[in-house]
């Protein structure tokens, strides 16, 4: 069977996370920058390569003084880590259209092993005839394993920031 590429549309994906906030919120932030690319045999999405990388000094929650604190040391440390990477390992199809995705994430100098979960939205065409895929991924991992462990404690118990971060991400990629 041939190889398909598939190259990410930045315009129409996003890769967004969210953490607690004092315990009882949550605040989300998104990557402004990135690459992604997938692999698939012929056009068939039941066995697929992800490959993906964003720049962490891309974070963007709508609040310039945290992007600046996620820039630095306390957490992404961006000048001396500055992308955030996943390689898949296996995609295994769960029930019809949803799959769970192994693979390797890697931040600020530590690699581990992540299970997320992908919903496949289906390939469709668009107004000029390029062909494209559809993902929805969740998955959740506690920060702590990268590294990342700023918190402050707060006055009433509990800590500012919390381990668990939830990743929401939409893919859109266009056949090659």
């Amino acid at each position: 069977m041939a190889t398909t590429k598939w190259t990410i549309d930045p315009t129409h994906s996003e890769i967004g996370f969210k953490v607690k906030h004092m315990m009882f919120t949550n605040v989300s932030g998104k990557f402004q920058e990135f690459e992604a690319t997938a692999e698939t045999e012929e056009e068939l999405f039941e066995n697929v390569n992800f490959e993906f990388t964003a720049k962490t000094s891309s974070v963007n929650t709508g609040n310039p003084d945290r992007d600046a604190h996620l820039n630095s040391g306390d957490f992404f440390d961006s000048e001396n880590y500055p992308e955030i990477a996943f390689k898949s390992t296996s995609y295994k199809k769960v029930s019809n259209g949803a799959y769970e995705l192994k693979g390797d994430l890697s931040l600020k100098g530590v690699s581990k092993p992540v299970t997320l979960n992908i919903e496949f939205h289906g390939t469709a065409l668009d107004p000029w005839g390029n062909k494209k895929a559809g993902f929805g991924i969740t998955g959740k991992i506690n920060r702590k394993d990268w590294g990342l462990n700023w918190n402050s404690a707060l006055e009433a118990g509990g800590v500012l920031v919390g381990e668990e971060v939830k990743l929401v991400i939409e893919l859109q990629f266009v056949k090659q």
